[in-house]
């Protein structure tokens, strides 16, 4: 295996044909994209069939990024959180078509926000039909995000910005009825309440006993602190330099499923790689094959998904994969209909994170990989440039 770094682990095996003298298109695509540091993994069933870790995990320590640095992987969160709510649905603890308000109080008797009235307060109906875990995992509950969504960034401004990590940060009226819409949303964290209300378990102990542990996941947490070691994120500076800023996503009441995970590359490929092989890694099975299946079949059809807009640029740009697709979305992951651009083969399964992290997983191909940055805000053309050029070199 040909790397940029030393210390690379054993799972890492022999398939990459860069020679080292030579500059491979991911490390062609840092240089150009002006991020801090990131790590690029492309895997297979197997294990890590190619590795690059480059610049710094902290510009103001001079730190570099290593292959274990831990980051804030935000909405890649997203992906493990349902594959733990799919396991309590394959035991008879959760159904995915029952009304959540059993479980989430919060989420009983949802209201649907119409606008608002000349003196600016929320104007509210009944929705429509109940929530359920279907409508959470696949986005189509209803909910948004005050940083995507300006009618709910409107709406907390009428009620109050509630404080970030609570249950009231979550908390809001739907902008439509369940099913009706796809919209990027909260809905995760409300996947992870319900993980918490079934089993009676904080959230990071039930994922790190059914999911992190069997996968040999061992730096994959819920952390009230960033730790002292980890990445930090970055914004760019008017004159082109790029500047460390204190924003931390975990902490607060709960553990937050939409986003709260800190987590490394490595760890993210075992995840990746159980779901290539079909719910099972290194003999352990946390899911059925039928449940990962599932998980990768498009359940919003004939609805499109995976478009994201923006109510604060500042944090996340608009936002989508593949805006000449038709995309759909599974239980917890966005599905290309047809091939990608970069190799793709059509039906694979992605995500992201706020502070530029990427990953694709090709069932077809059995291949994946994972780029890992932190940069915000979101939707970063130089690590979007990064994040391809990792894609081609997988399939080329």
């Amino acid at each position: 295996m040909i790397v940029l770094q030393s210390g690379f682990p054993s799972g890492v095996h022999r398939v990459s044909v860069f020679a080292m003298s030579q500059t491979t298109p991911f490390a062609a695509a840092f240089a150009e994209a002006n991020l801090p540091g990131a790590v690029g993994l492309i895997v297979d069933r197997d294990g890590i069939r190619h590795a690059e870790v480059l610049g710094l995990a902290d510009t103001s320590s001079g730190a570099p990024m290593q292959l274990d640095t831990v980051c804030q992987i935000a909405s890649m969160t997203k992906a493990l959180v349902s594959a733990g709510a799919m396991q309590l649905v394959e035991q008879g603890r959760l159904d995915l078509d029952a009304d959540v308000g059993a479980l989430l109080p919060e989420l009983a008797n949802p209201q649907v926000l119409t606008g608002f009235d000349a003196d600016g307060k929320p104007q509210l109906r009944p929705a429509a039909r109940a929530i359920t875990l279907r409508h959470l995992l696949t986005h189509t509950a209803g909910l948004g995000y005050f940083f995507v969504h300006p009618e709910v960034l409107q709406y907390f401004g009428a009620v109050g910005m509630p404080t970030p990590g609570t249950r009231a940060s979550v908390t809001m009226p739907l902008m439509f009825d369940p099913g009706e819409r796809w919209e990027y949303s909260v809905a995760t964290d409300w996947v992870g309440l319900a993980i918490e209300a079934v089993t009676g378990e904080r959230l990071n102990d039930y994922l790190t006993t059914n999911l992190f542990v069997p996968l040999g996941m061992t730096s994959t947490a819920f952390r009230d602190t960033l730790p002292a070691d980890a990445a930090r994120v970055h914004v760019r500076t008017g004159d082109g330099n790029l500047s460390k800023v204190d924003v931390y996503l975990g902490g607060g009441e709960f553990d937050g499923g939409g986003g709260g995970i800190t987590s490394t590359a490595p760890d993210y490929a075992r995840f990746v790689r159980m779901v290539l092989n079909g719910g099972e890694l290194d003999g352990n099975r946390v899911l059925s094959a039928a449940t990962i299946a599932e998980m990768g079949r498009n359940q919003v059809h004939p609805l499109r998904a995976g478009y994201m807009g923006s109510a604060m640029p500042q944090l996340a740009a608009p936002y989508d994969t593949f805006p000449d697709q038709h995309t759909g979305w599974g239980l917890g992951f966005l599905i290309n209909p047809e091939k990608g651009p970069n190799g793709r083969s059509a039906g694979s399964l992605a995500w992201a994170g706020i502070f530029n992290s990427y990953y694709w997983i090709d069932p077809a191909a059995g291949l994946g990989g994972i780029f890992v940055s932190q940069l915000q805000p979101f939707g970063d053309k130089g690590a979007l440039g990064c994040f391809g050029a990792l894609e081609a070199m997988a399939y080329a």
